[in-house]
């Protein structure tokens, strides 16, 4: 605890430019459309969401001391299915109480409207004039018409300096793929990954809480020193 107490009084009276990736604005686009109340085979598994839900509460503590975050989800909506996007907040400091309270809120309903969510949390990050990393957590692909490749290279070609980050958890090849313009056979990978690809991001996909936690660590932590884990790792805790 003393390392970690030392590391934390190191980065915090260094200035913002000088923490470099670790005092970038992030947000965290997070899947709360219907698919992620179904539960897996196992009858002794929990949905999907729910383990979402602790993965983001393990992590968010340790890692609002490095960075702002902000939320936006989708899914539910009161019109129609793929106009469920909501921003819960934009990044703040301290965001761990907040992003706990939303996602705890949050019940699963809708369709997948990723690519237009991913492009609202661009836009909030004001991404043509500041840098910014967006975490996509997701369970499947788009599912009303967005075109998640054709977005990252427009990303890209227009950004300051964005990283679009996606996280697949036990994601695989939607039954509404049909309404996916870059989607592929059943059984090919996640589309959703070319955001990542574009963008110079990470696709890492998940099948566990532990997996989730291990995921979001590695694009919203910032390793304040050396060694195989950063000091305040949750698995550390």
């Amino acid at each position: 605890m003393k390392s970690l107490a030392l590391a934390l009084t190191c980065a915090l009276a260094l200035p913002a430019a000088a923490q470099g990736p670790c005092a970038t604005d992030a947000m965290i686009v997070f899947d709360g459309s219907a698919s992620m109340a179904e539960i897996g085979f196992d009858t002794g598994e929990t949905n999907r969401i729910t383990d979402a839900r602790a993965a983001m509460a393990r992590v968010m503590p340790e890692v609002e001391h490095s960075r702002r975050i902000g939320l936006i989800t989708y899914g539910p909506g009161a019109k129609d299915a793929c106009e469920g996007i909501s921003l819960r907040f934009p990044p703040i400091e301290a965001a761990a109480k907040l992003m706990i309270a939303e996602l705890d809120a949050l019940e699963p309903a809708g369709l997948t409207p990723l690519v237009a969510a991913v492009q609202r949390a661009a836009d909030v990050l004001d991404y043509r004039l500041n840098p910014g990393i967006i975490v996509l957590v997701t369970d499947g692909n788009e599912t009303c018409g967005g075109r998640p490749c054709a977005l990252g290279r427009a990303l890209t070609a227009t950004a300051a300096d964005l990283t679009v980050h996606v996280i697949g958890y036990k994601a695989s090849h939607d039954f509404f793929g049909w309404n996916n313009p870059e989607g592929g056979a059943p059984g090919t990978d996640v589309v959703a990954r070319c955001l990542a690809d574009t963008t110079g991001g990470r696709y890492i996909g998940t099948h566990s809480e532990y997996e989730l936690v291990e995921a979001l660590w590695s694009m919203l932590g910032c390793e304040f020193v050396a060694g195989s884990q950063p000091v305040g790792h949750p698995s550390k805790m």
